[in-house]
């Protein structure tokens, strides 16, 4: 066979068919003609042709309508000179019409005859040539539906489920299976069947057959020529399908007996000799068990040729052409083998843009980066796989093929997971993911998925796991987003002071000057102790220890206190062998608990447990600390008992040593709780009381008395270690000595653990009084990071102890040698300093705990009362006054900070309180404290403002404790709920942080799908944005150092449409790459209209935030007092309540839109 000298092939198709028949035509020296609808006026598929032709203009003909104009596709076929049309598959590939056109015009179709089309192209017509043929077939109806009425006989007579099918076409187009649920519309369903077809394939007929629940897919590949041969081409597994798409594809059907693959065999080349069938053809069967059933035959080629192509080494789509001029299948050419055999298998996936979290509904943008795999035994098959391709909605979401060839099942099933591992799209979704879970899954090797395996299977619901991102688009999102926008660390204010990479201390011995070395261990600290012996022995020795033992808080209090607890799991890892060595002999290394959980989660964007496990792989020697309150955990409400021992059970097993407990109120009831579940849980227990107020003013209501008999309390609980936490500072030297030496006589055997902040300057001080009265630890901070409402410095508390007999045991040259790391490290976090210039001697005053003065500041400033700074602390001794005089400590000094910037905000002082107490919406922590969530003052809530205050907002008094009412908690079904939206990655870690931040961890996980774990990241390159032209070094988690550097910035558009998205470009690791984000200083639309303060109606937002709930729907009818809605800022929620009763009007805000102070949020007109 040779071809005319003039022969030219016009492809009738587009995307990854007709760039492969183009490559066909060109290996065959035959040039090619493309044609392309407007909407693919930018695919690669017209340019793999020789040349390419329009198909109408812009609108003219509409995407799919383009490929579906026979006449326009003739005329262009006849003026350009093409003498053969291959129409690929999909469009008009099975329309009678089309190839009989094409032989009337004088041309050559690439296909069989058209009333051979006729028969095998309607499934109908194509059922009756099986059963003349001997060939078995599902029950069901041999001619098209036309009443509703056929279906209904039907199912009378062989039962549900049955299927509704198009008569032409494929892919699953036009079908609906009906269950018999009562609930099914049959007529609706067949409307969208027959819709769907006539959409697809231009014909709306459908017919319906029984439908069998759990078969395997399998067809057979026939070639055909003009001669009389028919042959098969071995046989195709199709079973893995979603939605009767199918999606994985493989050759020959393994699962399938020898026997049945013949008998299917014969039965194809039967069906094929019996209508004179040309050229090439798929027949399909479903195969139960040993049986099989005709379903249809395919009379073109098939998406999934290539694996067929793979084992037997022929090209179908040159066969097919060379076919149509006449070729015999005998012609050596072909390469046909009459009775073919093959030693391998090979694997087809079809790589689509699709979301699957969104039930798989199309991914359509523009692809910013595409890397495709390589090497032995991989094939791609494509189009439009480059940067800046669009994927539009109009056609297939199918982006290309890859296909793998080994010598078993197993060898290419791990071909192919190599080959998807390697593949990085990044711009739209795919899935990807979905296909390595099903090649992952044992069902597949064992070949023991059904057609509709996926479609019931937990494999589908499950959500794409959060790895690592190989196309590395969310890193260079991240610094798109930085650079646009700036700090994506909440709070930041101004740039570091210093970028330079930060110095590591070298360790010597003192008298030697030997070199330390950071990874070897010490057996001597007291984690030996406490591993060895366990916590009642270890609080034990600490007891009998004749010297002062100390606890450095830098990796948690103190830096919660001045830089806002923003230092990152990173700048700790960095520090972390040195001090562990340097503190090897100390008691513990608080770095744990507290806010640090929340903030980690919250405005880090990083796994506090990580954090932990991280921490405690590198400083193996020295007790972990952490703090807990009470019965909120680390939460800022209570949470249930049995969550509680959860908790502190996996607290321990990931590293926790040592769990200080503390209630915000001395809360015996909660206490006793929070210590049972720790002491449950294997931990070293320390039962804290807080000091507050002055207990040398015999009018103080905190009196010696008072903590002993608290203590007493604690001691019965069975805890190890009595801690004393003076939140503010304020407990002077001699009250210190005072109630530490009362402590040491009425319990001499238990050890004393002494917390103080230093904001009076007092602070070493009082730690030297409570060692002369008998303490046994006390807490300090590295030097560069003490002082003010941190703790007394290290190096001072060191060195005031020297010469004394019970001197520390801490290397004073080591301690400094570590500080200088952090003396670096505090320029780089310039940004969150709040730059306390010394001592506050206020403290006495306001008594605000040093932990959150500056968290208190930076929340002023975000609510737009920075400038009101005074005001704020003045209204922190109102509030604390109108609350009762209460202890002040997490979750009440949340109370406390949120009604004194409320006070501040509305401008109210406390009389102006008291006297509106019950038209007034408090924040949500205030009326949590008032109900009793956060428990019981000793001395009682002030009367009646707890009551009209709580009857405002329609809550009602908690007697006793709130947390006994709590219900326990199903961990196990949150695990589940999670673990269905997230996937398998989900551990009972991770269950702890949703349980107490639910909210916070969901916005967590959200912001590791966009940007990724930027944890690795150095510092300088989170808290300060790239440079144009600098190239950054970025560690990822998985180990891989990613070069970024950032070429351009797409300049803001002028004129009237302004766009608030901008486009960075960037080069990663040498390639070209870009990420578009939008510029939030783009004022888009008018602005918010503001409240008139002078129209009682109109409410406008109480403060700067997000609205985080609406309750009520616009045109409804309101009572005065109803909450409408709640608006947050930082951690403070405030909701928002009609005024009045009437109609809710002008409601133009929705969760999750921010507004400004004096925003108008809704109106109540009268009803």
């Amino acid at each position: 066979m040779t071809f005319l000298p003039h022969d030219k092939i016009l492809i009738a198709n587009r995307g990854e068919i007709a760039v492969r028949i183009a490559r066909a035509a060109r290996e065959l020296s035959l040039p090619s003609i493309a044609i392309y609808a407007h909407e693919d006026r930018y695919s690669d598929h017209y340019r793999a042709a020789d040349e390419a032709y329009l198909l109408g203009e812009a609108g003219e003909l509409g995407p799919r309508g383009a490929y579906l104009d026979i006449e326009r596709i003739i005329q262009i076929a006849k003026k350009h000179g093409a003498t053969l049309i291959h129409p690929g598959y999909g469009f008009l590939a099975e329309d009678s019409n089309f190839a009989r056109a094409i032989q009337e015009a004088g041309l050559t179709f690439i296909g069989p005859p058209a009333d051979v089309l006729d028969g095998f192209g309607n499934k109908i017509s194509a059922r009756k040539i099986a059963t003349e043929c001997d060939v078995p077939t599902i029950p069901g109806l041999n001619h098209p539906v036309s009443e509703l009425s056929e279906i209904e006989d039907f199912v009378s007579k062989h039962g549900f489920p049955v299927i509704i099918k198009a008569s032409h076409g494929g892919g699953g187009r036009g079908q609906r299976i009906l269950y018999g649920d009562p609930s099914e519309d049959i007529a609706n369903i067949l409307s969208e069947a027959r819709s769907e077809a006539k959409d697809s394939f231009g014909v709306d007929a459908v017919f319906v057959e029984k439908f069998l629940p759990s078969p395997k897919h399998i067809e057979v590949q026939i070639l055909a020529d003009k001669h009389g041969n028919v042959a098969h081409l071995l046989e195709r597994d199709c079973t893995i399908q979603r939605k009767h798409q199918k999606i994985v594809e493989l050759a020959p059907a393994v699962s399938v007996s020898k026997e049945t693959r013949q008998k299917m065999h014969d039965a194809a080349v039967r069906l094929a000799k019996h209508v004179k069938y040309e050229n090439a053809a798929t027949v399909e069967f479903l195969v139960q068990g040993d049986e099989f059933y005709f379903i249809e035959v395919n009379p073109r080629i098939q998406v999934e040729h290539t694996v067929t192509e793979q084992i037997l080494g022929v090209d179908l789509v040159q066969a097919q052409i060379r076919i149509a001029r006449g070729a015999s299948l005998k012609d050596p050419v072909l390469g046909i083998d009459l009775a073919p055999e093959t030693r391998s298998v090979a694997i087809q996936c079809r790589i689509t843009s699709e979301q699957p979290s969104l039930g798989f509904v199309p991914s359509c943008g523009t692809i910013t980066h595409a890397q495709l795999p390589g090497g032995p035994g991989v094939r791609i098959d494509g189009y439009n796989l480059f940067a800046g391709a669009e994927v539009t909605p109009h056609y297939d979401p199918l982006l290309f093929k890859c296909i793998v060839q080994a010598n078993d099942l197993h060898a290419a099933s791990a071909k192919m997971l190599g080959a998807l591992s390697a593949t990085q799209i990044a711009g739209v979704e795919t899935n990807i993911d979905l296909l390595r879970r099903i090649l992952e899954d044992p069902r597949f090797v064992k070949q023991e998925f059904f057609t509709r395996s996926l479609d019931n299977d937990v494999i589908l619901t499950k959500p794409a796991e959060q790895n690592e991102d190989p196309s590395d688009q969310k890193l260079i999102s991240f610094f798109a987003e930085s650079l646009i926008n700036g700090t994506q660390i909440q709070g930041q204010i101004g740039k570091p002071e210093s970028l330079r990479e930060i110095e590591l201390p070298v360790l010597k011995e003192s008298n030697s000057r030997k070199l330390l070395h950071n990874n070897v261990r010490h057996s001597d600290g007291w984690r030996s102790v406490l591993l060895a012996e366990g916590p009642k022995a270890f609080a034990q020795q600490v007891r009998r220890h004749p010297r002062i033992l100390l606890s450095d808080t830098t990796w948690r209090d103190a830096q919660q206190s001045l830089l806002a607890t923003r230092i990152r799991t990173a700048d700790f890892a960095r520090i972390a062998p040195a001090t562990n060595v340097a503190y090897r002999q100390a008691y513990s290394i608080e770095c744990w608990g507290g806010a640090t959980f929340d903030v980690a989660l919250r405005f880090l964007h990083e796994d506090p447990w990580k954090r932990l496990a991280t921490l405690r792989k590198l400083v193996p020697d020295v007790p972990f600390q952490m703090l807990l309150r009470s019965v909120s955990g680390l939460a800022y409400s209570a949470v249930p008992h049995n969550f509680l021992e959860y908790f502190a059970s996996h607290a321990v097993e990931n590293g926790i040593d040592i769990i200080r407990v503390f209630d915000g109120l001395n809360d015996v009831a909660n206490l006793n709780v929070a210590i049972d579940a720790c002491l449950r849980a294997g931990a070293v227990v320390e039962a804290a009381i807080l000091y507050t107020g002055d207990m040398l003013d015999p009018d103080c209501k905190y009196s010696l008395n008072y903590y002993i008999d608290l203590i007493d309390s604690l001691v019965a609980t069975g805890a190890h270690i009595i801690a004393i936490k003076s939140m503010s500072g304020v407990m002077k030297p001699e009250a210190a000595r005072l109630l530490v030496g009362a402590i040491r006589s009425r319990h001499p055997f238990l050890p004393i653990h002494v917390h103080t902040h230093d904001a009076a300057g007092t602070g070493v001080a009082t730690m030297l009084a409570c060692v002369e009265a008998g303490a046994d630890i006390i807490d300090g901070a590295t030097d560069s990071m003490s002082g003010t409402t941190a703790q007394p410095a290290m190096s001072a508390l060191i060195a005031s102890l020297m010469g004394r007999k019970d001197e520390g045991e801490l290397d004073l040259d080591h301690v400094r040698a570590v500080d200088g790391y952090w003396a670096q490290l505090r320029l780089l976090y310039a940004g969150f300093d709040a730059k306390l210039s010394g001592p506050d001697p206020d403290v006495y005053l306001h008594e605000i705990p040093g932990g959150q003065l500056t968290n208190l500041m930076f929340q002023a400033r975000e609510l737009g009362l920075s400038s009101q700074w005074k005001e704020t602390k003045e209204a922190f001794i109102a509030a604390n006054l109108l609350l009762g005089d209460i202890i002040k400590a997490t979750p009440t000094s949340k109370a406390v900070a949120d009604l004194a910037q409320f006070m501040v905000n509305s401008n109210l002082s406390k009389d102006d309180v008291l006297a509106r107490a019950g038209s007034l919406d408090f924040p949500d922590s205030v009326l949590d404290y008032f109900e009793g969530l956060m428990g019981q003052p000793f001395d009682g809530f002030p009367e009646p403002f707890r009551t009209q205050v709580l009857a405002r907002a329609g809550r009602k008094k908690i007697e006793g404790q709130a947390s006994a009412r709590l219900p326990p908690v199903d961990l196990e079904s949150v695990k589940q709920e999670l673990t269905a939206k997230y996937g398998d990655s989900i551990s009972e870690t991770d269950v702890c942080s949703y349980v107490m931040f639910p909210d916070v961890f969901t916005e967590y996980r959200t912001y590791l799908a966009k940007y990724g774990d930027i944890s690795s990241l150095p510092s300088q390159q989170v808290l300060a944005p790239p440079k144009i032209g600098e190239e950054l070094e970025c560690p990822t988690p998985g180990g891989r150092l990613v070069r970024v550097k950032v070429v351009a910035v797409q300049p803001l558009a002028e004129g009237e449409e302004v766009s608030p998205n901008r486009t960075v470009f960037f080069r990663v690791d040498g390639k070209h790459r870009q990420a578009t984000v939008r510029d939030l200083s783009v004022q888009i639309g008018s602005k918010r209209r503001q409240a008139n303060p002078s129209v009682p109606s109109q409410m406008g937002s109480p403060f700067s935030g997000v609205v985080s709930t609406v309750l009520k729907e616009e045109g409804s009818q309101v009572s005065q007092g109803d909450v409408i809605l709640s608006i947050s800022a930082m951690k403070m929620i405030i909701n928002v309540s009609a005024p009045s009763d009437g109609i809710l009007r002008n409601l133009d805000v929705e969760a999750g839109t921010s507004v400004e102070k004096g925003d108008l949020l809704f109106e109540i007109l009268s009803s």
